[in-house]
């Protein structure tokens, strides 16, 4: 079964509303340990994320006369003047869906080179926020559940085949399948579920296929 951001992410978050002053945000990250907290303007919605390094600015660059910098050094400068969060936020905030998949998450995190991913609904409505820890987590998973998975949910379930047909071994997350099925292209198919599978680190195919021979 393929995981979804729903699955991993956290739920319980705290949310900023765009007037919140720059101790407010402090604190109320002291408070909770995050790292970072979501904005939202007057309807609910998510409209940019205030992290430690955007608060982190005013320190770096106290007042002082301007000593020039190209655009990126008077951003930074800007941030460390400002006060609240609709000032300090990155915006717009680069968000997911909660069906979406962990994998998904995983390629949108490195692409957009952020760290965490607000959760909202179609509607726009914030619903939690999902971390790279969060998408890791996955990976803490005994091999005897990953393999009774596949054989179990995979196997048997999905694709109606005889479990006692194959031979499934999970070593440290990685899944080694023998076994046959009559054409490659079930295998494929079978393979590419495999590696959904919650906590595989890699896949070995060892599976023949004699309908094609």
């Amino acid at each position: 079964m393929t995981s979804t951001v729903q699955d991993v992410m956290t739920s319980n978050v705290v949310a900023l509303r765009k007037e919140a002053q720059f101790k407010e945000i402090v604190r109320a990250m002291r408070r909770r340990h995050f790292s970072a907290l979501p904005v939202l303007d007057s309807a609910g919605h998510v409209v940019g994320v205030v992290s430690e390094a955007d608060l982190l600015l005013k320190e770096a660059y106290p007042a002082s006369p301007e000593d020039g910098g190209g655009a990126p050094r008077r951003r930074d400068r800007a941030k460390a003047a400002a006060l609240t969060a609709a000032d300090l936020m990155t915006s717009p905030a680069i968000t997911i869906a909660p069906d979406a998949g962990v994998t998904e998450a995983a390629r949108l995190m490195h692409k957009s080179r952020v760290k965490r991913l607000p959760v909202v609904t179609p509607a726009g409505g914030l619903v939690g926020i999902v971390s790279r820890i969060d998408v890791l987590g996955l990976y803490d998973r005994k091999d005897d559940d990953i393999r009774d998975e596949i054989l179990d949910d995979v196997i048997t379930e999905d694709f109606l085949l005889d479990p006692g047909s194959f031979d499934v071994q999970v070593a440290a997350g990685v899944v080694t399948i023998r076994g046959a099925t009559q054409k490659a292209a079930i295998a494929r198919s079978l393979l590419d579920v495999i590696w959904h599978v919650a906590g595989v680190v890699d896949v070995r195919d060892r599976l023949s296929y004699p309908g094609e021979r």
